[in-house]
């Protein structure tokens, strides 16, 4: 499962702990029962694979969480006039600033939407040392590494492929003939 640890911060050793409650700390003193798909050592992981969004919350929500305000620029974060947009990723990147944990998204490279949503939000966080913690891998690139038996799983169920790579082959002459995605 080699590819599987080419997670940002994610050690091979450890075994995995799944639903991981994360208890991030609210304003009140009290803490939310925000559950993470899995932590990984220091490592916190959200997988999402048929989900079509990361869900909504009420702006007034967000604002109960402890260090919200100090941990995004929230006036820049994906959001509607009542509403700010991928809850889900707010409380888990609020989950590892509060952990001292890195955070991966594991999406699916077709949605782009929702990488492109993760990027946004990653851009608004304040702190270098927490943004340069959060990653995101695709489904694609973690099925590398992963055993046959799952890589069909993951195929004939979700569609979910390793992608293409171009390789070189030899020529008769013994000259190494590039493929056209090589040749630019």
């Amino acid at each position: 499962m080699g590819a599987a640890f080419a997670l940002p911060g994610a050690e091979s050793r450890l075994s995995p702990c799944f639903g991981y409650k994360a208890r991030v700390p609210l304003v009140n003193g009290k803490v939310d029962r925000t559950e993470v798909d899995v932590r990984l050592g220091n490592t916190l992981i959200e997988a999402k694979l048929t989900e079509n969004d990361f869900q909504r919350a009420e702006k007034k929500v967000l604002l109960t969480y402890r260090d919200f305000l100090d941990v995004f620029d929230h006036e820049r974060l994906p959001q509607t006039d009542r509403h700010y947009l991928a809850y889900q990723l707010l409380r888990n990147v609020l989950a590892a600033n509060a952990l001292n944990c890195s955070f991966c998204v594991l999406l699916d490279e077709r949605r782009r939407d929702l990488i492109e949503t993760w990027y946004a939000l990653m851009s608004c966080v304040k702190s270098v040392h927490l943004r340069t913690s959060l990653g995101v891998v695709t489904w694609q690139e973690l099925a590398r590494g992963l055993p046959a038996k799952v890589r069909t799983f993951l195929a004939g169920k979700y569609g979910i492929g390793i992608p293409f790579q171009p390789t070189s082959r030899t020529s008769d002459e013994g000259e190494e003939a590039k493929t056209p995605a090589a040749t630019s």
